[in-house]
């Protein structure tokens, strides 16, 4: 018995199923559902275009499709924001000094700059922290119970930390002396700082079980 040809219109409606298909799995689609997500995540933010930017610029693979992922996303981009501000603020001022600091006030400048060191220090630190917790075991369990509510919790105290080490610089420079110029560049970068991390917390504040 002779095959039956398969109509042209079934061949093109397989075809066109097909192409869709592809296109719907292609690295261009789904890098844009991911830049969608995080653009639509960031709306809810303090510092909304810092937040896409720093996001945007994640080197993270594959990139961040949850409010869990997204917020772990962030908080290492805060802890790689303040240690380059760290580095920064070393290599400006000597490491402890203030970059000019003399008379009266150099002791206070140095002092000031020297604190603000410790304090991205410790905002590193804390944001590490907060990231490693965040993307331990004990964040998948259910909504509402007490494991993962201690886990969320430790995770928004120690990015609250973070944030708070990185105010208490900015207060301690303007209060302490520093020269103007060292002063703006310092500001400068721990600003910055301090926006994604207050963008992070943000995001961690987002978080659910499951995600």
């Amino acid at each position: 018995m002779p095959r039956q040809a398969c109509p042209p219109l079934l061949l093109l409606a397989a075809a066109a199923t097909l192409l869709a298909a592809l296109a719907a799995a292609s690295p261009e689609n789904g890098e844009a559902a991911a830049s969608d997500f995080i653009r639509k995540s960031c709306r809810d933010t303090q510092y909304p275009s810092v937040c896409v930017q720093s996001l945007a610029s994640y080197g993270g693979s594959p990139p961040p499709r949850s409010p869990r992922e997204l917020a772990r996303a962030a908080l290492s981009v805060s802890a790689d924001r303040a240690r380059a501000a760290s580095a920064y603020v070393g290599r400006l001022c000597g490491g402890s000094g203030a970059s000019g600091a003399k008379g009266k006030g150099g002791a206070r400048a140095k002092g000031a700059v020297r604190d603000c060191l410790e304090n991205l220090a410790d905002s590193v630190g804390h944001l590490r922290d907060a990231a490693l917790e965040l993307g331990g075991a004990g964040m998948g369990g259910r909504a509402g119970s007490a494991a993962f509510k201690w886990h969320l919790s430790n995770v928004q105290t120690w990015c609250s930390a973070a944030l708070t080490d990185e105010n208490t610089c900015l207060d301690g420079l303007a209060a302490r002396g520093v020269d103007p110029g060292t002063r703006a560049a310092i500001r400068g970068r721990v600003v910055e700082v301090a926006q994604v991390t207050s963008n992070a917390l943000a995001l961690v504040n987002k978080v659910g079980a499951g995600y």
